[in-house]
């Protein structure tokens, strides 16, 4: 009899506490829409609690004693091209959560009651936060299952099995709104079944094997207050706090196909990278005279895009892997932190899901541009595009995917050596003004062609260390124009005033359209300056080894036979 007492105790005492938690939660929360209800929508005169979702008498069934009507929409389900499953209209608890939160039945037009419990006017859940509404494209999508094949083909879902006890899916294994949220405990804020700081929740289900280690998970950077509040969604005052939702949010996403806090790429990174979270200014670089056309590009790029030949369409993601993105430099020619993850193409034409080289990345777009597609310079030998000018049967380039051929080359500065590689950051980059003096990539300078230094073009330019300030970074000034790596440079660089432009291609010279003995040291004629000789139509330079060799062309008015140096 008295074990018999102690125990009917207990369970009456386990049952209070289950009971009290949740009706403190309960009353506590927005979700009390009786006449006592915190919030700021709540009915005049009813003081029952549960009555709003619950009734013990004449409920339906499709939840236990469940009071409330379902939404008769047509609901615009979650939909992009990255996604593997397949949500359509909602089921189980999503639904009966809808019939709140899609605005379409009032609050209190319940089953049990004969009128409608009265809110003082329009009994509909009001716009805000709160309002899902039947357009469920800007949502995280619901009412699908979620198995074990479906987390194996994405890639990136974690199986079902690992999660937290907390998050689970419905009796018939469908992912509902209740698998984020429980409407009886808000504890977590949003009603969320766990915390969500550092995206703990939504990082159960989503998996990015190096997320830990980059810059999105680890900086504490925070808001400087200046301009828009970055994370208006959250409560989180961090980069590394806010984790997935710097960029994300699970409704209301401007960015929709992929839940983006902004309604593009460059929108959702700028709201960070205008300089009040990160320290770079990128916008201000963004709208410098030549840059990559971030701004000007309206949408993402599609499943399937060929993005060779497509400069013109360009996002953050195209060069930066917000998922795997560190920081840190690397040694050219490899990847930085900043790119890791990126696709590419190789120097042999293949396209890589994962760049190694930094100009794998910079290939899959630029690989058939030639500088005259940028408004650069018409030359003598065409090339058909970076990726011929940098290949390996190109007769001479810059060392950029190969070492350089040039085994004597007595002008470049320590630790450069001839046998080193650069990258293309090296030269293309935002010059110091761009982002208030912090240097971080290609994405806006006050120079042509994009460059991170002054590099003038054309013709008769008066030499100084800043007019050649991109060249002179790696080649010594003092050793150019002394004449020790070919005998004409001061004659031509100060004397004449020819731009380095004028003889000299930088990238490289097709190995299709030039040869080793005319296009030798990068020569390969700019046609504003340099023309074919008058009598016999001649325009060529012959190496004759180092340092040595003619040409056989007119400049600057004057006609040149084989002339030596």
């Amino acid at each position: 009899m008295k074990r018999s007492l102690v125990v009917l105790l207990c369970l009456t005492f386990v049952a209070f506490a289950a009971v009290t938690r949740a009706q403190s939660s309960i009353i506590d929360t927005p979700h009390n829409l009786s006449s006592s209800g915190p919030g700021t929508v709540h009915a005049l005169d009813e003081d029952r609690v549960c009555i709003f979702c619950h009734t013990p008498h004449g409920a339906r069934t499709e939840a236990p004693l469940w009071n409330r009507r379902d939404s008769s929409a047509s609901y615009l389900p979650y939909d992009s091209p990255t996604l593997t499953a397949h949500p359509g209209q909602p089921t189980g608890s999503s639904k009966l959560c809808l019939s709140c939160h899609d605005g379409t039945v009032g609050l209190g037009d319940l089953v049990s009651e004969q009128a409608p419990i009265d809110f003082g006017g329009s009994s509909v859940i009001a716009p805000g936060p709160s309002l899902i509404g039947t357009d469920l494209r800007d949502d995280h999508p619901i009412s699908f299952p979620y198995t074990e094949s479906l987390a194996g083909a994405a890639g990136e879902l974690a199986s079902p099995h690992s999660w937290d006890p907390a998050i689970r899916l419905d009796e018939s294994g469908m992912l509902q709104c209740t698998t984020c949220h429980d409407p009886h405990d808000n504890e977590w804020g949003r009603f969320l079944v766990m915390h969500n700081a550092e995206a703990r929740l939504c990082r159960e289900c989503h998996t990015s094997p190096d997320f830990d280690d980059t810059a999105h998970a680890l900086s504490t950077a925070s808001w400087s207050g200046t301009g828009v509040d970055p994370w208006p969604h959250t409560e989180f005052e961090d980069v590394a706090t806010n984790a997935c939702l710097n960029c994300h949010r699970s409704h209301h996403a401007p960015g929709a196909q992929e839940l983006l806090t902004g309604a593009t790429d460059a929108a959702t990174c700028l709201t960070c990278h205008d300089g009040s979270v990160a320290r770079a200014n990128l916008e201000t670089a963004l709208r410098k005279p030549y840059r990559h056309p971030i701004l000007e590009t309206s949408g993402g790029h599609v499943p399937g895009e060929v993005l060779e030949g497509r400069a013109d369409h360009v996002t953050c993601s195209d060069c930066h892997n917000p998922h795997r993105a560190k920081t840190g430099k690397a040694e050219a020619p490899f990847v930085p932190g900043a790119l890791v993850g990126v696709s590419g193409l190789t120097i042999a034409g293949t396209a890589t899901a994962e760049a190694l080289f930094e100009y794998e990345v910079c290939l899959k777009c630029h690989a058939e541009e030639s500088s005259v597609a940028f408004g650069g310079i018409e030359r003598d030998v065409v090339s058909n595009g970076l990726l011929r000018a940098f290949g390996s049967d190109s007769p001479s380039f810059h060392p950029v995917a190969f070492p350089g051929r040039n085994p004597h080359v007595p002008s470049l500065i320590a630790p450069l050596n001839e046998e080193s590689q650069i990258a293309c950051s090296d030269c293309h980059g935002d010059d110091a003004s761009a982002i208030g003096g912090n240097a971080a990539g290609p994405h806006g300078s006050q120079y042509q062609f994009l460059l991170k230094q002054e590099y003038q073009t054309g013709e008769r330019v008066s030499e100084s260390p800043t007019a050649y300030a991109l060249c002179y970074g790696c080649h010594d000034r003092s050793v150019v124009l002394s004449d020790r790596s070919f005998r004409g440079h001061r004659k031509h660089v100060v004397e004449e005033r020819t731009p380095c432009s004028v003889c000299h291609d930088a990238h490289g010279i097709d190995g299709a359209a030039g040869n080793a003995v005319n296009n030798a040291h990068l020569i390969n004629f700019d046609l504003s300056v340099v023309s074919p000789l008058s009598s016999t139509g001649e325009i060529e330079y012959v190496s004759q080894g180092n340092g040595t060799g003619y040409c056989t062309l007119r400049c600057h008015g004057e006609n040149h036979h084989e002339e030596g140096y």
